[in-house]
């Protein structure tokens, strides 16, 4: 593509050298530029694009995209733009021939329930006969393509080149995952959303955002006309206090909730062991809902997915079968199968509110012991740690204080941050032995397999035990280090090692 076609997306507010050159590539990433690229320079928390132009220069990049002047040789092209973030994702979308305007696209966003909404979407275009990509925490993937997720939403030429590849492969449709650093960073700013999902809002990445107010404007971005155009039909949870807040914003959207004025709105509720039943009043009429996922957190998930189905326009059937024929989500609440009678779940709740959620659905199953193990990743809000452990102390009668991805962080230090909140609910530390005997405590164990070990040497017929933190994850990371480790491998291995020594 001609670099003069993609110049007006840019808005340049100065250019020098700009001359008729064929742009092979976009990069954002200096050590990936190859002749007559065209190169980004974003700036970044952790590091800045301007550092490496001079890399990207020296490996053949054409032209460059800044936010500064930049003294380059003459053979190159300097564009210099107010917002560099919002320039590639513009400039992406004119490369890939725009692909999410040939899609239907729906973007779901808030603090916990945007993986499994995705896969009820997804579930719902598919008995409409349509054929969804999606992208999101887990993977990004369409048919028989599956790429690893790095990020939950990816950046936008990344995800601009993704939406082109699966529109070529036959998708019809995007469900996408949309993160509040993303709607931050731009990343989204060239797709075109139908849809846009609001779940919730709770204390999170606040090490990011200033506060609440900050992480609620990045949210309500989703919402609103991207570069003047026309803005998504809105989906909102109001049964959520943020939900209600926005839905107040936007009259014309889809409210889903308990609430009496939803206008997808439950009318009643069986919630157990066998999974989730509820008729639910639409303006499609009253849907019969059967889903096989645990939890009144789940219950509020299929409001929104069959809020979504609304407004898509799909028929009472297609809403109804779709959402049934979900039966599990990866690393939300995901069962591991066992014999000994026990009841062992991994769950991705890494939050306060997340970790309630969860452990509040599982107590109301009344098992005999409830089990929770978990901890908090390293180089993170901090202010979440002992949340975490008031919420573990009150809810479980056994918790395990163990790692999650400790990073650069000592793991000791973030237990130290987490116990607080153990004993801010007269929860008192453990021996094994009285750990073992069914005292309600907590036991401190920083290597997270040998804590699945304990925790499922300690199971008796008719205990929970739920895994919290990490979910679908099957890596750890550890300084700058990735190792392969998966909360549910670990409890089928500790669960034969348990069968080999009784």
């Amino acid at each position: 593509m001609r670099l003069a076609d993609i110049i007006p997306d840019l808005h340049p507010l100065q250019m020098r050298g700009v001359r008729e050159v064929e742009i092979g590539a976009l990069y954002y990433d200096s050590r990936r530029v190859t002749a007559g690229g065209l190169f980004f320079a974003l700036p970044g928390a952790l590091t800045d694009g301007h550092r490496f132009v001079a890399d990207a220069v020296e490996s053949g990049a054409a032209a460059v995209v800044s936010e500064r002047e930049l003294n380059l040789p003459e053979t190159v092209a300097a564009i210099r733009v107010r917002d560099a973030r919002h320039a590639l994702a513009a400039a992406a979308r004119t490369f890939y021939h725009d692909p999410t305007a040939a899609m239907t696209v729906v973007g779901i966003t808030g603090t916990n329930g945007k993986t499994t909404i995705s896969y009820l979407v997804e579930a719902l275009l598919t008995a409409a006969g349509r054929r969804p990509a999606v992208t999101g925490t887990v993977a990004y993937r369409f048919a028989d393509r599956c790429y690893p997720a790095p990020n939950t939403t990816p950046e936008s030429l990344d995800l601009q080149r993704l939406a082109d590849q699966f529109r070529q492969a036959g998708s019809d449709s995007l469900v996408m995952e949309v993160s509040s650093h993303a709607l931050d960073q731009q990343r989204v700013a060239g797709v075109s959303f139908d849809v846009a999902v609001f779940t919730n809002l709770t204390p999170e990445h606040l090490d990011y955002h200033r506060d609440m107010e900050d992480y609620f404007a990045a949210k309500s971005r989703l919402f609103r006309s991207p570069d003047g155009g026309r803005a998504p039909l809105a989906v909102i949870n109001v049964d959520d206090p943020y939900g209600a807040r926005l839905a107040g914003e936007l009259p014309a959207a889809i409210t889903c909730g308990r609430d009496v004025d939803a206008r997808v709105r439950l009318l009643s509720s069986r919630v157990g062991l066998e999974g989730i039943q509820a008729r639910v009043m639409t303006p499609h009429g009253e849907l019969q809902l059967r889903s096989p996922l645990l939890g009144h957190f789940n219950l509020s998930n299929l409001l929104c997915a069959a809020a979504v189905g609304v407004a898509l326009d799909l028929t009472k059937v297609q809403i109804e079968d779709g959402l049934a024929n979900v039966s599990r989500v990866p690393g939300r609440l995901e069962p591991v199968a066992n014999d000994l009678g026990a009841h062992l779940l991994v769950d991705y709740a890494h939050t306060g509110d997340a970790l309630e959620k969860a452990l509040e659905t599982l107590k109301s199953l009344q098992p005999e012991r409830l089990i929770c193990l978990f901890g908090c990743g390293g180089d993170r809000d901090r202010g979440k740690r002992p949340v975490m452990g008031e919420v573990a102390g009150r809810l479980a009668d056994l918790a395990i204080v163990s790692s999650d991805n400790p990073r650069t962080e000592d793991p000791q230090a973030i237990i130290a941050d987490i116990l607080p909140g153990l004993e801010r609910v007269d929860r008192q530390e453990l021996d094994p032995d009285q750990a073992a005997a069914g005292a309600r405590g907590y036991l401190v164990i920083p290597d997270r397999g040998k804590a699945i070990d304990v925790a499922v040497k300690l199971l008796k017929t008719g205990d929970m035990l739920l895994v919290a933190g990490k979910g679908h994850e099957d890596y750890q990371i550890v300084g700058w280090q990735k190792i392969h480790f998966d909360d549910r491998e670990q409890l089928l291995a500790a669960l034969a090692r348990r069968k080999e020594q009784p």
